[in-house]
């Protein structure tokens, strides 16, 4: 029986296809693939993800080495802009609150720098997560195996209790090859029915918030009925001839 889900943040929770990026901007095979290179394929872009180097350093060598290659115009242009691309993902939100109205445990486990994880941090959706491990934070990247163990060990999962979900197909797989349930993150419908495939029904949103209102509803009258009757034996006993 599955009890927590843990999440990929770029790329599952919010917008990350560079790709995409790319060709809007250049719409140029060859100019796509050597800004690809230089920036969000970098030796660089890597060392960013995992804690080891500040994002003004980083830039200053892709800048560098842009130069080199006669691309800094692109890649000063993926230096300024990249982060527009960083969406929040509305379906992967909705499907986290069914999830999480459904009583799963939710983390995250990402591959992301530090700035970029402070930002996202402070979206409406992060108070959704029990907790996570970031790259940036333990120095390790996904799909070293150590980093899943982190996760693991810092919250004390159960791995067979365990699903992690990633847009990247090595990431996912090592998380099977640890003895998680990895689920490959397409689009809202397949990661959907895959979780049906794990046995997890989805309670419908909108029934589910109404009922929490209504549990809540009771709690508080019954909250009310238990400070008055509490307030009423006070002005009994107060009430009581002294002896």
């Amino acid at each position: 029986m599955y009890k927590n889900v843990i999440f990929d943040l770029g790329g599952v929770v919010v917008d990350f296809n560079p790709r995409d990026f790319l060709m809007d901007y250049f719409m140029n095979k060859t100019a796509e693939d050597a800004v690809f290179d230089l920036t969000f394929g970098s030796k660089e872009w890597e060392e960013l993800d995992a804690g080891n180097i500040t994002r003004a350093a980083a830039n200053r060598i892709m800048l560098e080495n842009a130069a080199a290659a006669g691309r800094t115009f692109e890649v000063q242009t993926v230096i300024d802009e990249w982060q527009k691309i960083l969406h929040t993902k509305k379906a992967t939100v909705k499907t986290m609150m069914q999830l999480k109205l459904a009583g799963y445990n939710l983390y995250y486990l990402s591959n992301i720098a530090a700035d970029t994880l402070e930002e996202i941090k402070k979206r409406e959706f992060f108070v959704l997560f029990d907790g996570g491990v970031a790259s940036c934070d333990v120095h390790i990247n996904k799909p070293n195996p150590k980093i899943y163990t982190l996760l693991m060990q810092k919250y004390h999962l159960v791995y067979e209790e365990s699903i992690f979900v990633d847009d990247n197909r090595a990431n996912a797989q090592e998380a099977y090859n640890l003895g998680i349930t990895g689920i490959l993150y397409k689009n809202k419908k397949s990661f959907n029915r895959a979780l049906e495939r794990c046995g997890i029904q989805l309670p419908d949103l909108r029934t589910a918030i109404q009922q929490r209102k209504r549990e809540q509803q009771r709690a508080r009258q019954q909250q009310r009925q238990k400070q008055q009757a509490a307030a009423a034996r006070q002005t009994q006993q107060s009430q009581q001839p002294r002896p």
